[in-house]
């Protein structure tokens, strides 16, 4: 009989909730993690670190009360780096020790070490003390491993002036100037963050535009916030190279210019951490960014063998990565489930938030579906004003066939909150007509959706006046 019924590899937040779901259901279950501390690169490096160094830069900056207060305010003149680390090593300990507690209260083994598969159903767990491994067995297993930052051979990464977007936060001081190199997700979250600070940022991309499976009117504004903070962008541009000097660095672009910075943040892109996995033992291949290609179920090539997170790439949440945890854990025992909704919604925690749920214009235009367009924005709405938010803004895409809601897009204070709001309303196949009806709180942000179903409910009333 083997040691698990289920072993996961990998403590982040899809090997957390797939070890937790099989324990649900009476199994025998353990997870793997090779470091000291749970939680994988979500607690310890990523999201929640990230997040609460978002939350105390717009606390301590005073950014969100300018409107109100003017330019100059400040509640914290000189702020320093262990001003801003003081929350995330907070924040940290605390989640750490509440995976900690959910492992324990489960009855989820905890085995700390680097796991390789020996066989298809054994894996041999080397202690990170070097005093030699463990061999374990397990009917199921689910890999978890996650990502981790791209490091091409070309960027001279010191940890001192560059950087990759897991190393930043052991910054020392808050730098005068900062290159920040990919527009992607981690990318823009961290420009918005070190703009707040009064960091001259510049950002370059390879591509056309920044989060590009963002509406676009959603991320120009955003973008005309950014550069309002001093945010340079130089899109189409590819880096040849980043040198590391004594005092700053200097990215070398494959267009013959060169942009000097006291540091510099490479985010372009990550690898999934499955090279130490020997995966050739069981037969499974990952691509050459080392992510694994699973099915609608999570499975991997071996029926048995599941994989979750990041290491299956895109969304590359972990809001995403628990739900395909627990999927993957009902799935692998026969556990009957629906598989993800697919009114799933996107959170960008920049300052301010970005948030969807839904269909983009481009798309729905793209798909020759008709959709109109409600808009609300913060300035309109008492609780934006008493915020101090002017620039924030909702928008709703809906039919003109059947008032479903297609999409809903949110740039501003409290976005990724409100934004479940339409998230609700679309999984349920409600119409604009529940919003029109609906009577929400006053004043709140979440009013702007009652605003934008007037909005968009007037403009179809026009549209079929005039053509009939």
């Amino acid at each position: 009989m083997a040691d698990y019924d289920l072993l996961v590899i990998g403590c982040g937040p899809g090997g957390q909730r797939a070890a937790i779901a099989a324990a649900k259901l009476g199994k025998r279950s353990s997870v793997v993690e090779k470091g000291n501390v749970v939680g994988g690169v979500c607690v310890n490096t990523g999201t929640i670190p990230s997040k609460s160094l978002r939350e105390a830069v717009l606390y301590l900056t005073g950014l969100a009360q300018r409107d109100l207060y003017g330019q100059s305010y400040r509640v914290k003149e000189n702020i320093t780096m262990e001003d801003l680390s003081q929350r995330s090593h907070h924040v940290v300990a605390r989640e750490i020790e509440v995976v900690r507690d959910q492992l324990s209260r489960n009855r989820v083994a905890l085995l700390h070490g680097s796991a390789h598969f020996v066989d298809e159903h054994t894996v041999a767990i080397a202690a990170g003390d070097g005093t030699g491994e463990q061999r374990v067995s397990a009917d199921k297993i689910v890999i978890a491993t996650g990502t981790r930052p791209a490091r091409p051979p070309s960027v001279m990464f010191d940890d001192v002036h560059v950087f990759d977007s897991d190393g930043i936060l052991g910054l020392h001081q808050i730098p005068r100037s900062m290159v920040i190199v990919g527009a992607g997700v981690i990318g823009i979250e961290y420009a918005s963050i070190f703009a707040a600070l009064g960091t001259k940022v510049t950002v370059i991309e390879q591509r056309d535009r920044m989060l590009e499976f963002c509406d676009e009117e959603i991320v120009e504004a955003l973008q005309f916030h950014l550069r309002s903070l001093a945010v340079t962008f130089r899109f189409r541009e590819t880096v040849e190279a980043v040198e590391a000097h004594e005092t700053a660095t200097v990215t070398l672009l494959a267009s013959g210019k060169a942009v000097a910075a006291e540091v510099v943040m490479y985010s372009a892109g990550r690898q999934g951490a499955t090279d130490g996995l020997r995966l050739e033992a069981v037969g499974i291949t990952p691509d050459k960014r080392g992510r694994i290609t699973v099915d609608d179920y999570y499975r991997t090539t071996v029926d048995h063998i599941y994989a979750v997170g990041d290491v299956i790439g895109f969304p590359a949440l972990a809001s995403t990565s628990m739900e395909q945890g627990r999927l993957a854990a009902f799935h692998a025992f026969g556990e009957p489930t629906a598989s993800m909704a697919k009114t799933m919604p996107i959170g960008i925690y920049t300052i301010p938030e970005m948030s969807y749920v839904g269909e983009t214009e481009v798309q729905l235009t793209d798909a020759s579906v008709p959709y109109e367009v409600g808009i609300s924005r913060y300035r309109e709405l008492a609780r934006g004003q008493i915020c101090g938010d002017s620039d924030g803004m909702l928008k709703l895409l809906v039919s003109p066939l059947d008032r479903k809601i297609l999409g809903v897009h949110l740039f501003g204070t409290g976005a990724t909150e409100i934004v479940h709001i339409g998230q609700a309303v679309m999984g349920c196949g409600g119409t604009v007509d529940y919003l029109l009806d609906a009577v929400f709180n006053y004043p709140t942000l979440a009013e702007a959706y009652k605003v934008a179903a007037l909005d968009v409910t007037n403009k179809l009333r026009t549209v079929e006046r005039l053509r009939h």
